[in-house]
C-alpha cells in the first residue's frame, strides 16, 4: 500500500490513466499539433477532437454541445458567469448567493458589490442546507441572478437544486450553479433543474488541471459580456487558443463519469460510510453537515479537544485537509464551518476527508486505524 494515502479528492483527483492515454497524442504526436482555429488538416484534426469533447461534456449534464464554453477552470467559469451576466443586464442590480459558497463565488460577488450591485448572502441552516423560505423572502423584482452550489466542497451537503431552480425561474431571475463537486458523482440535468449557467472543472473528476467549462443556456438565451477579449473564440465569450490536449482529457473524463456514474457513486458511498463507521465511536467526534442530503465522497468531522494543526501534522500517512484547498494559505477558520455555527476552535479541529474513484477498502481501513492511534496519542493515551 502506497503511503501517504490520498484522501483529498475534493481538492484535486488523480488523472485517470484512460484520460492520460487519450490526451497523449495531442501532446507528443506532430500529426495533432495544430491550432483548432487554423484552416488546414492539422487545425481540422484539433477542431474535430474539441468538438467531440464538447459533446462528451454536454452529455454529462444533459445540455447541448453549443452551450459549452471552454475555460481555464471553474474559477474563470464562475467569473465569466457572474460578471458577464451583470455587464449584459445592468438594469437589474440585485444578486443572491449563500455565505457557504466557494470563495470564487463570494469574491466575485464582493467585486460586483463594489461596482454598485446589491448582494444578499443567505445564511444556511446548521446542517448546511438552504432554507427555501429564506430564498423566497430574498427574491425581488430586480434580482438578476441567484448563485448556489450543488454540493458544498467542504461539508458535502446537496442543495435542492430542482426546487431552487424552479423558484428562481418563476421569479424571472437567472440561476447559476457551481457543480464542481457534483459533476461525475451525481446526476445533473440542466433542463430539469432550470439551470441557466453552470460551472465545471476537469481536475475534480479525474481529468487534467487547467481546464473547465461554463454551460450557458441558449433557449431562452442567456447573454454574457466576455471578460477576456481577443479573436472571438468560443461564441465570442472566451478568446484564446484552445488547449486541445486538456479539452480532450476533460471530454474523456466526462465520458467515463457519465458511463459509470452509478457504479462510481456507489463505490464512493461505501467507502465514505465505512470511514465514518470506523471513526464514529471515537469520543467527542462530530460529523458536520446534513447526514441524508450529502454527496457520496465527502466526510467532514470535528475532533473536539484536539488542536487541528497538531492533528494534521500527526496524520502524515494520510493526505487530508482542514477545508477547501483555496483556503490553505489562510490561518482563519473555514468560513463554511463558521457559517453553520462552529466556533473557531471547533472549526480548527475539523478534517475534511474526500474519497476518490481509485481509493480502496484497505486504504480506508488503514486510515481508520491510523487516525484512532494518533487521536489516542494526542489525548495522552498511547504511543504515536
Amino acid at each position: 500500500m502506497k503511503l501517504p494515502i490520498y484522501l483529498d479528492n475534493a481538492a484535486s483527483t488523480p488523472l485517470d490513466p484512460k484520460v492520460a492515454e487519450k490526451m497523449l497524442p495531442y501532446l507528443v504526436d506532430s500529426d495533432y499539433c495544430g491550432n483548432a482555429a487554423s484552416g488546414h488538416i492539422y487545425g481540422w484534426r484539433a477542431e474535430q477532437a474539441i468538438a467531440a469533447a464538447r459533446v462528451q461534456v454536454a452529455e454529462l449534464i444533459q445540455a447541448k454541445e453549443r452551450e459549452i464554453i471552454w475555460t481555464s477552470g471553474a474559477t474563470e467559469a464562475i467569473n465569466l458567469a457572474l460578471k458577464g451576466v451583470a455587464a449584459f443586464y445592468p438594469q437589474k442590480k440585485h444578486i443572491i448567493t449563500v455565505n457557504t459558497e466557494h470563495k470564487s463565488v463570494l469574491a466575485t460577488c464582493e467585486y460586483l458589490a463594489g461596482q454598485g450591485y446589491e448582494v444578499t448572502y443567505l445564511q444556511p441552516k446548521p446542517d448546511g442546507l438552504l432554507d427555501i423560505e429564506d430564498l423566497l423572502a430574498a427574491l425581488r423584482s430586480d434580482t438578476l441572478l441567484v448563485s448556489i452550489m450543488h454540493v458544498n466542497n467542504e461539508i458535502g451537503v446537496i442543495q435542492d437544486i430542482v426546487n431552487i431552480g424552479a423558484i428562481v425561474r418563476k421569479n424571472g431571475s437567472l440561476f447559476h450553479v457551481d457543480a464542481v463537486q457534483s459533476a461525475g458523482k451525481l446526476s445533473i440535468d440542466v433542463e430539469a433543474m432550470s439551470i441557466d449557467l453552470l460551472s465545471l472543472s476537469a481536475h475534480k473528476m479525474h481529468g487534467p488541471k487547467g481546464v473547465g467549462a461554463l454551460y450557458v443556456r441558449r433557449k431562452p438565451r442567456v447573454r454574457l459580456v466576455p471578460i477576456i477579449h481577443g479573436s472571438g473564440h468560443e461564441e465570442g465569450l472566451r478568446s484564446g487558443t484552445l488547449p486541445t490536449h486538456q479539452i480532450v482529457g476533460f471530454g474523456e473524463a466526462c465520458a467515463i463519469a457519465h458511463e459509470r456514474l452509478n457504479a462510481h457513486r456507489a463505490h464512493l458511498q461505501v467507502l465514505r460510510d465505512r470511514l465514518w463507521q470506523g471513526l464514529g465511536d471515537l469520543p467527542n467526534i462530530v460529523r458536520n453537515g446534513n447526514k441524508t442530503h450529502t454527496a457520496p465522497h465527502i466526510l467532514n468531522v470535528s475532533f473536539k479537544g484536539v488542536d487541528g494543526e497538531t492533528l494534521l501534522m500527526a496524520l502524515q500517512d494520510i493526505a487530508v485537509s482542514s477545508g477547501a484547498a483555496c483556503n490553505t494559505i489562510s490561518v482563519s477558520p473555514s468560513h463554511v464551518l463558521k457559517a453553520i455555527g462552529l466556533r473557531d476552535e471547533q472549526a480548527r479541529a475539523t478534517i475534511r476527508f474526500s474519497i476518490g474513484r481509485f481509493n480502496t477498502q484497505d486504504e480506508i481501513d488503514f486510515a481508520i486505524s491510523h487516525i484512532k492511534m494518533q487521536i489516542a496519542h494526542l489525548h495522552g493515551e498511547g504511543p504515536a
